[in-house]
């Protein structure tokens, strides 16, 4: 994992978490601006497993399991591209809701594959 990358899509995911969550306490659909933050979140996630691919490569490792980093990466995406579905399908003030909760899971997520890289 590169730091500057992971405290990029850190911030991002936890930014937007509070946003969304903010936005659909105060009774707000979703709109681009809950849900553009979890789509920046979700894309940072595919450029993070192509990166750790990239790292993994050239010779590099994780201090942790990297079985275990990749199911982190994996359910990760998942939350994020659920929620943004759901958040779709759903135009509620309580989806908005959904995708700060997501956000702000996807950043516990991110912390975790950090700890789990760096040991």
């Amino acid at each position: 994992m590169i730091d500057w990358f992971y405290q990029g899509a850190q911030g991002v995911a936890v930014i937007g978490g509070l946003l969304a969550l903010t936005l659909g306490l105060i009774g707000r659909l979703p709109s681009l601006v809950s849900l553009s933050p979890l789509a920046i979140t979700a894309l940072g996630l595919i450029v993070q497993a192509f990166i750790t691919i990239g790292v993994l490569a050239s010779g590099n490792t994780a201090k942790g399991d990297v079985i275990e980093f990749y199911g982190y990466l994996l359910t990760a995406l998942l939350v994020a591209v659920g929620a943004g579905l759901w958040s779709l399908a759903e135009r509620s003030k309580f989806s908005t809701i959904i995708l700060g909760s997501a956000n702000l899971t996807v950043a516990i997520m991110l912390y975790r594959m950090w700890q789990i890289w760096h040991g």
